[in-house]
């Protein structure tokens, strides 16, 4: 009897050994496989998608740790990063950032999500963008017309999150985009997809939940934006050589339709030290964009239980590791998560960019739980 339960036990383990060996050789071969299209890619496709305010990160987390956050996305932020996160929500949520970006452009986000039990989590969002007023100014008038035009991109969300096992989560989101410039506007539908799956892989309890995490999503999906409006209408004579016609026929010139900037987001993370009151949580993601060269984000994230108190945290990372011509670099934050009676929570956290050619942009975000 014993010798048959020690080799139901040398079975199991030789089974457990060669999935695992499995998934290694499929991490290794991916990374293998990501690191040699970086090169091979060629030529980018960079200039070549509009509405890109949609490739900004949202939330101060996920910004704070080089953008590495579709597998650790778990808060109302994974709208944008991975729409499977929002499975992990507990509690309901309540969410605004705000982030001045580059050259007096401004960037706003609120959301709000329920979770609703044994159904799933729903969460809708909007992401603004104001570029401010501009001069109007003409080949004649160089220096301004005396008018001024403004511009704004705006993004609508609708996502619904469900765990079909514990250990496994997926999410979708619909949006709705839209861009005005002056007089002229365009739209488009898009959708997001992804996935989060917790592995038993190097998990020192044999848990799901203190193994490797994989996180994985496409972004932006969609139709294409073509931009219509009064501008673009200007008066034409089809006969100019000709007396007595119609001199001034109304004429519409008419653009072509721009692709949305689809994002395809492959990561994972590991929890190198998990304790009651400690966890240290390493990244890695890896992009492969429409627009641009593929590109790797790391990052990392201390926390810091105090019971009663609430979690404090401390991030940094790095943003577009191996991105041909990048001009992004290192990035640092912090946040706090406060517990007060009534199982309602203030959350407040902090993310600073760095670029080489602008003013490194920071990220301020609020959240509430409830």
């Amino acid at each position: 009897m014993t010798a048959d339960k020690d080799d139901v036990t040398r079975k199991g383990l030789v089974m457990t050994i060669f999935n695992y060996s499995k998934l290694l050789l499929v991490v290794i071969a991916a990374c293998l496989m990501f690191a040699e299209s970086i090169h091979a890619q060629e030529p980018y496709r960079v200039g070549t998608t509009t509405a890109n305010f949609l490739e900004i990160g949202v939330g101060s987390a996920g910004n704070a740790m080089g953008e590495a956050y579709v597998s650790m996305t778990n808060d109302l932020a994974s709208i944008y990063w991975n729409p499977a996160g929002l499975a992990f929500l507990e509690q309901n949520e309540a969410q605004f950032m705000y982030q001045p970006w580059l050259v007096d452009i401004s960037t706003q986000f609120a959301g709000a999500a329920v979770v609703v039990p044994r159904i799933g989590t729903i969460a809708a969002s909007v992401f603004y963008m104001n570029y401010g007023e501009m001069d109007v100014t003409t080949l004649e008038y160089q220096d301004g017309t005396g008018e001024v035009f403004t511009a704004t991109d705006f993004n609508v969300s609708l996502a619904y999150s469900r765990k079909l096992a514990d250990w496994f989560a997926f999410g979708a989101t619909g949006k709705f985009i839209s861009s005005q410039i002056w007089h002229m506007n365009a739209s488009a539908v898009a959708m997001d997809l992804g996935v989060i799956v917790n592995t038993h892989f190097l998990s020192p309890t044999g848990e799901r939940g203190s193994g490797l995490r994989i996180g994985m999503s496409i972004a932006n999906y969609g139709t294409r934006m073509r931009f219509d409006g009064i501008d673009l209408i200007t008066p034409i004579d089809i006969l100019p050589d000709e007396n007595g016609n119609y001199s001034d026929v109304p004429g519409q010139y008419r653009l072509q339709g721009w692709e949305l900037p689809l994002i395809f987001r492959l990561g994972t993370s590991y929890d190198l030290i998990k304790t009651s009151h400690n966890r240290i949580s390493l990244a890695v993601d890896a992009l492969h964009p429409n627009n641009n060269s593929e590109s790797i984000n790391i990052g990392g994230q201390y926390e810091l239980t105090v019971p009663t108190a609430g979690k404090f945290y401390l991030r940094g990372g790095y943003k577009s590791l191996y991105m041909v011509d990048s001009n992004y670099g290192m990035t640092f934050g912090a946040g706090m998560h406060l517990s007060f009676m009534g199982n309602v929570g203030l959350k407040i956290d902090y993310a600073y960019k760095s670029m080489d050619l602008f003013s490194a942009p920071q990220s301020f975000t609020l959240g509430v739980v409830f």
